[in-house]
């Protein structure tokens, strides 16, 4: 080995030491990471010649979920139903209305953004679009080394090996540094966004439709890279998307999204298995089958989704069905029932199966 790749291995090996110092004293894995109480995220809406606010968009309406050390929560539900708002609230991107959240025994909700710098070390976000989320002015290894730049995470040398090695791992040309984001395709901008939220060595990812822009054929090798790193790493996941068939191959548990409310949380195959929300049943019943000669019963959903500005009173998914008994939830609004360990779900008695 040469002399090169000697200085290069140790001062590879002394980042990432450094990135890991403090996972040395980790919570054990059964502990919580991220708790979210009642959070909501309420944007105005303003009209008239005093432009005043006439009502809210309801995008997160006391949203209640946890995830744990080397947990992944996915997320799945409609477009427009909250997912990609709730990440972003999450992860302080947006600051909440209202609610909760607690990251490793921390409350981040009212933290200004100072205080809140030194706990970005600790978790990122890996957008859906990520033409909009990469600066096309800066190159790529600008891109990926900022994030540990702002942490002071490093010398210049140890930032650009780390950077190469990033874009090994998630499979692009160490070259790739020297050139902008777009010059690639909107799957290998995908990769470059991944490579950008592991350079400062995070416990909880974000992650946002994170291989929506990617080919077929690479899809697997990004979420089986996604799977080994958080073996590897012991990360925490929250996946969102709409694919419910890649969230169950990646997820320990399931939180389906309906209109701003979490309808059901339960680990994944037991939702998929025996879900008890109709609204879950339905979004099941849309995955398709590879098999051409089986064939499923596919629910199609009446009406249309309820304005986020002016939600039905009770259950909004009985309301936009047509629930026999959709009265009954106005008059005793839904809250989330354990009906068996683990497996929670609102408590509408126009929606839920009977036990």
């Amino acid at each position: 080995m040469s002399e090169d790749s000697i200085d290069t291995a140790k001062a590879s090996t002394e980042l990432l030491s450094l990135l890991s110092a403090r996972k040395e004293a980790k919570d054990p894995a059964d502990e919580e990471i991220l708790r979210v109480e009642g959070l909501r995220m309420h944007f105005p809406v303003r009209g008239g010649v005093l432009y005043r606010q006439t009502g809210s968009v309801k995008a997160v309406d006391g949203v209640d979920l946890t995830i744990r050390n080397g947990e992944t929560l996915g997320l799945v539900g409609e477009s427009g139903c909250g997912k990609s708002t709730l990440g972003k609230c999450i992860v302080r991107l947006l600051n909440p209305t209202g609610g909760r959240v607690v990251f490793k025994g921390t409350e981040l909700t009212h933290m200004s953004q100072s205080a809140l710098r030194p706990y970005r070390q600790d978790f990122q976000m890996v957008f859906q679009d990520p033409a909009e989320s990469l600066d096309a002015r800066m190159s790529v290894g600008e891109l990926i080394s900022e994030p540990m730049v702002i942490q002071g995470i490093g010398t210049r040398p140890e930032r650009v090996r780390r950077v190469e090695e990033l874009l090994e791992l998630v499979g692009l040309p160490k070259t790739a540094s020297q050139k902008f984001s777009f010059e690639f395709s909107g799957g290998q901008r995908q990769r470059i966004g991944i490579a950008r939220a592991l350079a400062v060595n995070p416990d909880l990812l974000v992650l946002d439709e994170p291989v929506s822009a990617l080919d077929v054929s690479v899809q697997s090798q990004v979420l089986n890279l996604l799977m080994e790193l958080q073996r590897e790493l012991g990360l925490s996941y929250l996946f969102i998307s709409h694919d419910l068939a890649v969230v169950k191959h990646v997820s320990d548990r399931i939180a389906v999204m309906y209109l701003g409310k979490i309808m059901e949380t339960a680990p994944a195959d037991d939702l998929y298995a025996s879900p008890m929300h109709a609204y879950t049943d339905a979004l099941i019943s849309a995955i398709p089958v590879p098999d051409p000669s089986h064939s499923r019963k596919r629910e199609i959903l009446p009406g249309d989704v309820p304005s986020p500005i002016d939600p039905p009173p009770g259950c909004a998914f009985g309301h936009r069905v047509g629930a026999a008994r959709y009265e009954e939830s106005i008059a005793s609004p839904p809250s989330m029932r354990e009906v068996s360990r683990g497996h929670w779900v609102s408590d509408c008695p126009c929606c839920v199966k009977a036990d």
